[in-house]
């Protein structure tokens, strides 16, 4: 059984144009913790906030969720002891041949953020498991296991990881990482940093990938 759980989502979209409603930024993010208590902690709050009459999605997710549900959300994870990795991409800085394939682009961010951020939160005494949310096609799961694969078979027996993909609503861990990178992202794309001063001292990676680049290509 693993004894280190790293969960990663990412916020923005594929899109590559300054057209309206196209985000400037995409944000990888991994929420790394020792244990899955947090999981049956946002059960109960989810149960409770039935009870109260709350407006609820099917599971917490920050882009939708209401305001006092995002706050009780955050009360809640802030609990537990987690943390957090996040690189950072300006689409309109990748070179083009990352533009135009969309795996190519992902596979890319994915490699660099183990490589240099989640890679750290695991020791050659762990065996973790690295869940992602399923939110893409099979070509972008393959992508992101082989990014993954690439940097921890540098570094660590093939025993000690294994990677395992899943719809957010499946795990209540995965919308942790969620909420942590929709907070990242509102702080980038809208210098609105009233929910990454939540979470900005768990901190342990958050790293603009381009921040040298000059360079825009669109």
């Amino acid at each position: 059984m693993p004894d280190k759980f790293l969960f990663a989502d990412e916020a923005g979209c594929f899109t590559f144009n300054k057209n309206q409603n196209v985000s400037r930024y995409f944000i990888l993010c991994t929420v790394s913790m020792e244990d899955c208590s947090l999981a049956a902690d946002l059960l109960d709050l989810r149960r409770r906030l039935a009870w109260e009459g709350r407006e609820l999605g099917e599971y917490f997710h920050a882009t939708t969720d209401k305001q006092d549900v995002r706050d009780e959300v955050y009360a809640t994870i802030l609990k537990k002891p987690f943390k957090v990795q996040a690189t950072i991409m300006e689409k309109s800085k990748a070179q083009p041949h990352l533009q135009a394939s969309k795996e190519r682009f992902y596979k890319t961010g994915w490699y660099f953020h183990f490589r240099h951020g989640a890679r750290h939160q695991i020791t050659p005494l762990n065996q973790a498991l690295v869940t992602t949310a399923c939110l893409g096609t099979r070509k972008e799961q393959a992508a992101f296991a082989e990014a993954v694969n690439d940097v921890m078979k540098q570094h660590f027996k093939a025993s000690q990881w294994k990677t395992d993909f899943m719809p957010c609503a499946a795990d209540p861990c995965l919308q942790v990482a969620d909420y942590c990178a929709w907070a990242i992202q509102r702080k980038w794309e809208r210098n609105d940093e009233r929910s990454y001063d939540l979470i900005k001292d768990r901190l342990t990676y958050h790293y603009d990938m381009w921040q040298r680049g000059t360079e825009h290509y669109y």
